[in-house]
């Protein structure tokens, strides 16, 4: 470890870059359209994933209450831990690219737009409790993504600066969000396409292409 290490911090987005979780967002959704008789497509939840509920359901049900959204929203959540509960699984390279920061001194955040409850499936099972410093969920958000809120929120409970911190994403409002908040943000290619993601300062298709030396590099002044 060194000490320029240890001021340096990563904030990851969880559904679809820490965790394979994406099928069971789509399904839930798909579920809560069937019940409420309302029209999804994948075209739908690809373009809103990532986002909020009370983002998404005014779009989904327009005229929707606030009381009727939040009873939908909690419908959907419940039934996405029902699904991934069966399958509860780490994204490709997750584990050892945790260990890796760790390991060099960096801080690690998770900021999502999902309720805590969703990455407390998780949260056990997969021992994140060993790599995660800081988590900041929808609970802790005014504004979702592609607001910077979530980020900034991450990188203050992590004690540094918005430019010290680097974003990893898969979603273009996450994309967003981190350089809406000054940070370099690295994207997956697990929900979106690389020319999608083009905005972002590094793209890859897994986070086994990574290292914590990628990060220290990113998060580098060049003279």
């Amino acid at each position: 470890m060194t000490s320029c290490d240890s001021g340096f911090g990563v904030i990851f987005d969880f559904d679809g870059v820490l965790v394979d979780s994406g099928w069971a967002h789509r399904q839930a959704w798909f579920d809560l359209a069937e019940k409420e008789g309302l029209e999804m497509s994948d075209e739908f939840f690809e373009a809103t994933f990532g986002m909020q509920n009370d983002t998404i359901l005014p779009m989904l049900k327009p005229g929707i209450t606030e009381p009727e959204m939040e009873s939908l929203g909690d419908w959907k959540e419940r039934r996405y831990r029902d699904l991934v509960q069966s399958r509860p699984e780490l994204a490709d390279g997750a584990p050892g690219l945790l260990a890796d920061l760790k390991d060099s001194g960096f801080r690690v955040a998770i900021g999502s737009s999902a309720p805590r409850a969703n990455i407390d499936v998780f949260w056990d099972t997969q021992e994140l409790n060993r790599y995660i410093d800081v988590c900041v969920t929808k609970e802790q958000v005014v504004e979702g993504k592609p607001a910077p809120e979530t980020f900034l929120k991450a990188a203050q409970q992590l004690g540094l600066e918005p430019t010290h911190c680097t974003v990893v994403e898969d979603a273009i409002h996450g994309v967003e969000a981190g350089q809406a908040a000054r940070m370099p943000v690295v994207a997956v290619t697990t929900t979106r396409t690389r020319t999608e993601l083009s905005r972002a300062q590094r793209v890859v298709d897994s986070l086994a292409e990574l290292s914590a030396g990628d990060f220290r590099v990113l998060m580098t002044p060049v003279d």
